[in-house]
């Protein structure tokens, strides 16, 4: 239901070893929401959805996503959550469709319920007619689009995206952004995690800058531009994060290859 708390964090924290990734994130996503988690290489962004997913379970602080706790109901986590990530390993040898069916079955999903939106799917992703390619033949665009349907397919009530758009042609990242809103219409809940400032300042409805661990910043962009008096989210991002010296830094590169 549209509105209801899919995922929270309160005092949030992680260490490797001696080093503090994440330090005290106090963050919310609701039903209904597109939140746009953004911030510099290292800022612990994919650490939080490591978290959130139960892949790393030692942490301090309280997680809940869809009402249970990553530490102690990984897996039930997993039956109500689609993650999409930049990279992610992917079984070489199977084809699209064995490689969907597979998704599916660990879901519970039976064939005909698998084909059915995995074709769906595909058709609207113009990768129909790759179905039965092997994943290792596939582009990075190609892979993107499988990873998308086999974490639609088992119709989540939370996605986490990281860098979803990576690899993909402008067409496919315009539906790709559709299909998130009306994702998030439906009364389900997105977790979005990118470094494209213009793709998350129109996309998200609320927008959280992590910076050093930290959550620095947070709110719908114009409370953002009202507060931070920027006019857009990049200038934000670049004046919250200390990297206004961009066009200093690319003249001194610029001189250097010149010269």
């Amino acid at each position: 239901m549209a509105g209801e708390l899919a995922i929270s964090m309160r005092g949030v924290r992680k260490r490797f070893g001696s080093k503090c990734v994440l330090d005290g994130i106090d963050l919310d996503v609701h039903a209904g929401e597109i939140v746009g988690y953004v911030g510099p290489n290292g800022s612990g962004k994919s650490t939080t959805i490591k978290l959130l997913l139960g892949i790393l379970p030692d942490f301090e602080g309280e997680i809940r996503v869809a009402g249970f706790d990553p530490r102690h109901a990984a897996l039930e986590i997993k039956r109500r959550v689609g993650y999409v990530a930049e990279n992610a390993v992917l079984y070489e040898s199977l084809t699209i469709a064995e490689f969907l069916l597979f998704v599916g079955r660990v879901h519970g999903l039976d064939d005909a319920t698998i084909e059915r939106r995995a074709v769906a799917c595909l058709e609207s992703l113009e990768l129909e007619q790759r179905v039965s390619s092997r994943i290792s033949e596939l582009s990075k665009g190609m892979r993107q689009k499988v990873l998308l349907t086999a974490a639609l397919l088992h119709r989540p009530q939370v996605l986490l995206f990281d860098e979803p758009l990576s690899g993909l042609d402008v067409h496919s990242q315009m539906l790709v952004k559709e299909v998130l809103r009306q994702f998030a219409q439906a009364g389900r809940a997105v977790l979005f995690s990118s470094h494209v400032m213009d793709v998350v300042e129109r996309l998200c409805t609320r927008i959280a800058i992590l910076d050093g661990g930290q959550l620095v910043a947070h709110g719908t962009f114009d409370e953002l531009t009202r507060t931070l008096r920027g006019g857009s989210l990049e200038g934000i991002f670049a004046a919250i994060t200390g990297d206004g010296d961009a066009q200093e830094r690319a003249t001194r590169i610029v001189r250097a290859i010149e010269s």
